[in-house]
This record gives structure tokens, C-alpha cells and sequence, in this order.
């Protein structure tokens, strides 16, 4: 008998809707979620072989290609396959990313695999996350992203610290491989993941601390801000958040079409959100500056079109000018120790003109949405 499960996630009940997390809800979760598995239990779930002492859960959204990466990673932990189990969650409903995870599990009969699909294709990365957790067999469970590349002890290592400590969850440590060769912005950017204090590419949480706070808040429906959110919850409901820097994995920057600052400004939104729900932990542990200089280049934009418009040139040219110096002086700080290779230069200005609106709009509305004061 294969110890593997390739089927569908239960429509369970939404953990994290409520304001602060929603027990209720996720208690809710959590029932549906052991039905679903009590009726579809692999061998290693049976009350003859010995439980996992963690569960690896992977969200994933049509990118078999890195998810066989992450895989191939897994399958080399020196923690005992008996040890761990893997359940990715395919938010994608991909057709390839199943049969990825269906090939692997031919090459790889021994590890404990399972791949479930979410009712709703593209939910976000937090609802993928509950639905894993919900489903997991461990105490302990650890989260990382499909891309990323977990050193061979990256498991043993978080799994024993998680273990033998008081608190409720526990940060791994994120490495960005240095490049060979002057970075991008977005390659600089993604260095910056090195830096962030709880990161659900590498974390390890215990299971009945999720169920005390409800798991991921689904409303952060990208991949922004649910892991701060969870974090803040964790200490405020559950436990210390601590680290664990013996614990690796390997972040490679991501391929990225052209823009893909324009597409990331609508995190803005989610910063708002998370600001409305942890308003003091957000200024002591976060606390981003208000991007004046985008609202300089908004409001002398707006300016010189009204001026332009009542016939008065001069003063429109004057604050279209100053428009233009802080969008270059934008550009040349995204520039400095970047490529400088013409087509990043072309797409830094004209990103850099695009972006303070971008970012302005998405400020304002999840301020006015969560009437919270945040720009």
C-alpha cells in the first residue's frame, strides 16, 4: 500500500474571519478537517504506525516546476521520513502541479505525501495554509513557500528547537543566495526577506496554538502580511514567538516579469488591514515611514493638471517640474547599487513615475476601508 493521498481538501469552515482570529470558526475547521481525513486516511494516519512529529505545509499556485525543486529538497531531510509528513496544498487547482506532486510519489514511495485541492481555485496562500494545518497529523507544524530550498537538517533542526522550548512558534532563518552580478531592484527587494523577523517560508508552529488563535486570517488574500498577523496573534493568545537561526532554507530570487513593482504596490492595502488589527505592534515591530515624497509627487501632479486646466502655464509647469525631480530622485535611489543595464534603467523611471500613484490610491483605500489612520 502506498503511503501517499492525493485527493480534495474538505469546503470546511473558515478559520481567522473574525476580528482577532475567530476560535469559534476554526474549532468549526478543524472538526470538518479530521472527518475529511478519518475517511480518507493514508496507512501512516492508523493507529498502528507511529504519528509524524511534524507536518510540512506547502501552499503552491501553478508552479510545479519550483514545487519539484522544494520536493527533491524535502525528500533529502535527515530527519527519518517516518518522522515527517508533507501535504501540499494546490491553490491553483493545477492540472501539472498534480501530476508533479502524482510523479514524485512514484520516484518516492516512502515519503509521506499528501496534495490536497482547495473547493475555490486561488483563495490565497492563508486560506492554503489552514486547509494544511487543519488536515496536518503532527503536534508541530512547519511552513515554507514552493519556492524555496530547505538546507537537509532544516527539519530535524526547527522540529528538536520547537520541541524542547516554551513558545508558541518558532522563525527559521531565510538566506537569499548572493548573486554573481549587480542585482535588479526586485532582486534587492527580495534580499530584504533576510531581514524579516516571521516569515511562513520557514517557520514551525505548534498545532494547538494555531487552533487556539484560528490559524491564518483568509481577508489577507495575498501573499502579505498574514505571517505578521499570525505572529502577532501568537504572542498576544498563545505563546512567545522565538527563533531559530540553526533552522535554513535557501530563498532564490524568482524570475519576475517586467513591472513587478507596480503589480507588489497593492500589498499597501494589506499593510492597512494588518495596521487596523495590531495598531500598536504594528508601530513597535514594523513601523514604515510615510512615503511623503509619493504624496509630494500625487498632489504636484494634480496640481499642475488643475492649474493647466484654468489656463495658468507658468505655476503648471513649475509644480510639473518638481513632479519630475522627486520621480528621477525616486528612480536614482531604486538605481543606486542596482543594475544599470538600459532596460532596468528604462523600467526604474518609468515604473518610478507610476508607483506614487499606485501606492497612494491602495494607502488611502484600506485606510478608508479599515478607518484606520495609516499613510
Amino acid at each position: 500500500m502506498s503511503r501517499s493521498l492525493v485527493g480534495s481538501a474538505p469546503a470546511a469552515a473558515t478559520p481567522g474571519r473574525g476580528a482577532q482570529g475567530g476560535r469559534a470558526a476554526g474549532a468549526t475547521s478543524t472538526e470538518q478537517a479530521g472527518h475529511w481525513a478519518d475517511a480518507t486516511r493514508p496507512e501512516w494516519m492508523t493507529d498502528t504506525v507511529q504519528a509524524p512529529r511534524v507536518s510540512v505545509v506547502v501552499p503552491t499556485c501553478g508552479r510545479p516546476a519550483l514545487l519539484l525543486r522544494l520536493m527533491r529538497a524535502l525528500c533529502r531531510q535527515s530527519l527519518g521520513r517516518d518522522a515527517f509528513e508533507v501535504i501540499v496544498v494546490d491553490d491553483g487547482r493545477c492540472d501539472a502541479t498534480r501530476s508533479a506532486v502524482q510523479a514524485l510519489l512514484r520516484s518516492e514511495p516512502s515519503l509521506r505525501l499528501r496534495y490536497l485541492r482547495p473547493p475555490l481555485a486561488r483563495q490565497g496562500p492563508a486560506r492554503a495554509r489552514n486547509l494544511g494545518w487543519l488536515a496536518a497529523g503532527a503536534p508541530l507544524v512547519a511552513f515554507t513557500d514552493d519556492d524555496t530550498v530547505p538546507a537537509a537538517d532544516w527539519l530535524e533542526r526547527g522540529a528538536r528547537a520547537l520541541e524542547t522550548s516554551p513558545c508558541a512558534a518558532l522563525a527559521g532563518r531565510v538566506v537569499v543566495p548572493v548573486l554573481d552580478r549587480v542585482p535588479t531592484d526586485h532582486e534587492r527587494v527580495t534580499r530584504g526577506l533576510e531581514r524579516t523577523e516571521f516569515i511562513t517560508a520557514n517557520a514551525f508552529v505548534r498545532r494547538d496554538a494555531l487552533q487556539r488563535v484560528g490559524g491564518f486570517d483568509e481577508r489577507f488574500t495575498r501573499a502579505w502580511r498574514e505571517d505578521s498577523d499570525l505572529q502577532f496573534r501568537l504572542i498576544d493568545q498563545a505563546g512567545p514567538v522565538g527563533r531559530c537561526e540553526d533552522a535554513v532554507v535557501l530563498h532564490p530570487v524568482r524570475p519576475e516579469r517586467w513591472g513587478v513593482s507596480l503589480r507588489q504596490q497593492r500589498n499597501a492595502f494589506f499593510e492597512a488591514r494588518l495596521h487596523a488589527k495590531h495598531p500598536r505592534r504594528y508601530r513597535e515591530r514594523i513601523g514604515l515611514p510615510t512615503p511623503w515624497d509619493f504624496y509630494a509627487i500625487v498632489a504636484s501632479s494634480l496640481g499642475a493638471l488643475s492649474l493647466w486646466a484654468a489656463s495658468a502655464a507658468q505655476s503648471a509647469a513649475l509644480l510639473a517640474a518638481v513632479a519630475a525631480l522627486l520621480v528621477l530622485r525616486f528612480a536614482a535611489r531604486r538605481l543606486s547599487g542596482t543594475s544599470h543595464a538600459p532596460g532596468h534603467v528604462l523600467e526604474m523611471v518609468v515604473t518610478s513615475a507610476i508607483i506614487p500613484f499606485q501606492s497612494v490610491y491602495w494607502r488611502l483605500r484600506g485606510a478608508l476601508h479599515f478607518r484606520t489612520w495609516f499613510l
